[in-house]
């Protein structure tokens, strides 16, 4: 059963690389995906709704002026929870990596924004979407670490879905305000879930490296 989960677990992130490649290659060559062409529509109509300004609210949950005091603080907390100070690095390192990753990519694919919204951090360059890769990566290594002290497996779902649907929602976000092509936030959402298992990869590799120092001689 295991083997079969890593097979599928395989295939969806070839098949996530392989249509990000093909979207980053038709930007590269001037064309807007087909993706952004049936979505585009749709947000425009919404302009100025409720549901606009709902959003406009949510996204400032992925933001720099509140993320970065929020891992800050989290990363302390961490730290103390699991009275270990490699704990609240691992977090606060993979959070300020992923933004430095999001910037480089940026700047490898040079595509612009359906709109400039100074207000909400929405200038430069726009793939992938930063708000729903670094949301990604914040939420998703918090919730990592938290799992691991909680007890119950129901409340460890409960927390994860819960998480998923924050992130969701924020990046979805910037696709609703139109600062962000549809594909922007996809494939934010790509990047930050293959940072996300390579940084916990790396996370549980220097565990195991370190565990034997850690133990208290008999």
């Amino acid at each position: 059963m295991r083997k079969k989960r890593n097979y599928l677990y395989v295939f969806l992130l070839s098949f996530v690389l392989f249509t990000t490649i093909l979207w980053v290659m038709k930007i590269q060559q001037g064309t807007i995906p087909l993706v952004d062409q049936w979505t585009r529509g749709f947000v425009q109509s919404l302009a100025d709704s409720n549901l606009y300004f709902l959003f406009r609210w949510l996204t400032e949950l992925g933001s720099g002026t509140f993320l970065t005091p929020f891992t800050i603080v989290v990363a302390i907390i961490l730290g103390y929870i699991f009275r270990d100070w490699f704990v609240g690095v691992m977090f606060a390192g993979g959070t300020l990596l992923s933004y430095g990753a999001n910037v480089l990519i940026k700047v490898i694919v040079e595509r612009g924004r359906p709109r400039i919204f100074v207000a909400a951090e929405a200038e430069g360059y726009s793939f992938p979407s930063g708000h729903a890769m670094i949301s990604m990566v914040c939420y998703g290594l918090l919730i990592y670490f938290l799992a691991k002290k909680i007890k119950s497996k129901k409340k460890v779902i409960a927390a994860q879905i819960s998480v998923a649907i924050l992130i969701f929602l924020i990046g979805f976000s910037r696709y609703m305000i139109r600062v962000h092509y549809l594909t922007d936030v996809l494939a934010g959402f790509a990047f930050g879930f293959i940072f996300i298992l390579l940084w916990t990869m790396l996370f549980e590799y220097v565990q195991r490296r370190r565990s034997p120092a850690n133990e208290s001689p008999s």
